[in-house]
């Protein structure tokens, strides 16, 4: 989290519409935009408020509902405000105010000099804080790029790896082409949310839906395949490897053993597919994962082929065409 630099003003910036739109606007402490959000976490001040400093989170985004703003004014129409200035000391990232609530003028004073923002939002207290605590963890997640390309197929999100020219580009054409959507080309962007689900998707939203085909050049996507062959992102559950058929090398042919590949401490399924002139891998990759979402159902093909072989080898008229064969030597 250290890497990430997030401050008041870039969450105000924040571009986020409909469910996810945070409609926050600075109502106080403006000098204190660039104070920098450092953990993806919230408070509720009660405690702070009451005068109880002990273990006071004043790392967090601070967050003022119904219940805060309530025992505020009854501070305020005593006039007691060392509570709040106290608070205030602390170099908390920023106060957020629910509802379409606001503090009064002493309480805005005693922010502008201590240069504390104070954001408001019409969102309720709840609503509020499930949005932005969503925000924050995809913004803290951790994060690197992948040359590489990702699609999805039947619902499936497919990260395509290989060495450069080995056709990662033109299987994912063919597989948008079949129907199947891309989400990015060349560079893929992953970050990993709530620690068990990696989110894939264009490292740069003006070129993502983009793709350089050798000996054709810069395609659109989009306007060539129209929205429904695109989109912006996607959960990766399968890493294909495409390499370059090597004769000498013993390739997996059964499939009982799950191969998996680590990617931000992440454990994600992974196939190796050698390619040469005569496979379809396009239609190799539409197997995989067809087979791959019945294996999350509980259905392993390989485990049940091996499964039958076992029981026909143990089976009777196993045993009487062995020892009839034995008779006739």
């Amino acid at each position: 989290m250290d890497d990430v630099r997030f401050t008041v003003l870039d969450l105000i910036d924040i571009d986020l519409r409909d469910r996810n739109s945070l409609n926050l606007h600075c109502i106080g402490g403006r000098k204190g935009l660039a104070r920098r959000i450092g953990i993806p976490d919230l408070n509720r001040p009660m405690g702070a408020i009451m005068g109880f400093y002990e273990d006071f989170a004043y790392q967090r985004v601070q967050i003022f509902g119904r219940g805060e703003v309530a025992y505020l004014r009854r501070l305020e129409n005593s006039g007691e405000y060392q509570t709040v200035r106290d608070l205030l000391n602390y170099p908390v990232p920023c106060c957020i105010f629910t509802h379409n609530l606001s503090p009064r003028k002493e309480f805005q004073e005693i922010a502008e000099a201590a240069q504390c923002p104070l954001l408001q939002t019409n969102l309720g207290t709840a609503d509020f804080s499930a949005r932005l605590m969503r925000i924050l963890a995809e913004i803290f997640a951790p994060r690197k790029s992948i040359h590489g390309v990702l699609v999805e197929v039947f619902g499936l999100g497919i990260l395509i790896l290989g060495d450069s020219g080995v056709g990662k580009s033109e299987t994912a054409l063919e597989l948008i082409h079949r129907g199947h959507r891309l989400v990015a080309d060349d560079v893929v962007d992953i970050h990993c949310v709530n620690g068990n689900m990696l989110m894939g998707t264009g490292a740069n939203k003006i070129i993502g839906h983009h793709m350089e085909i050798r000996g054709l050049g810069i395609i659109n996507i989009t306007h060539m395949f129209g929205v429904r062959a695109i989109r912006n992102r996607k959960e990766i559950q399968l890493v294909v490897i495409l390499e370059t058929w090597d004769s000498s090398k013993a390739y997996d042919r059964l499939g009982l053993e799950d191969q998996k590949t680590d990617i931000l401490g992440v454990s994600v399924p992974k196939l190796e597919i050698p390619v040469k002139p005569g496979r379809n891998i396009p239609i190799i990759i539409e197997t995989a994962a067809m087979n791959e979402r019945l294996k999350s159902m509980g259905y392993n093909a390989a485990r049940e082929f091996n499964k039958n072989v076992l029981k026909w080898s143990e089976s009777d008229s196993t045993r009487s065409v062995f020892f009839g064969h034995d008779d006739i030597i």
